[in-house]
């Protein structure tokens, strides 16, 4: 077995398990998890791809691509996490203010009212 070889592995390893991960949890967080760890397969199968053999120089393409990868891979997994939190934020406004309202006539507030970003 070469490092190509176990890397390849790991790669079709990580990618069936983050697939797995993502389609049967219903969580949100454990679904971008299981996206990640996708990711993290196909960044392996890139790295196995770039190997030329032994004492070759790797093929630097699929190594800009990684190094590419993991940035957009970084900065999308900062902003799925920022939104899931607003996200839950305004389920659990919008659940007070129902659980709210069966106790009293007055009207709910919109749930565009919550939706809009902090001011400074």
């Amino acid at each position: 077995m070469n490092a190509a070889f176990l890397y390849g592995s790991a790669g079709i390893l990580l990618f069936a398990l983050g697939l797995w991960s993502f389609l049967v949890h219903e969580p949100l967080l454990r679904k971008l998890i299981g996206f990640n760890i996708m990711g993290s397969g196909v960044f392996h199968l890139f790295i196995a791809v770039a190997h030329n053999g032994d004492g070759a120089a790797p093929d630097p393409v699929p190594h800009a691509l990684v190094l590419t990868g993991i940035v957009v891979a970084v900065s999308a997994t900062a902003l799925a996490l920022a939104l899931n939190s607003r996200l839950e934020a305004a389920a659990a406004k919008a659940s007070d203010a129902e659980a709210g309202s069966r106790g009293a006539p007055e009207r709910a507030p919109s749930s565009a009212h919550h939706l809009r970003w902090p001011s400074q």
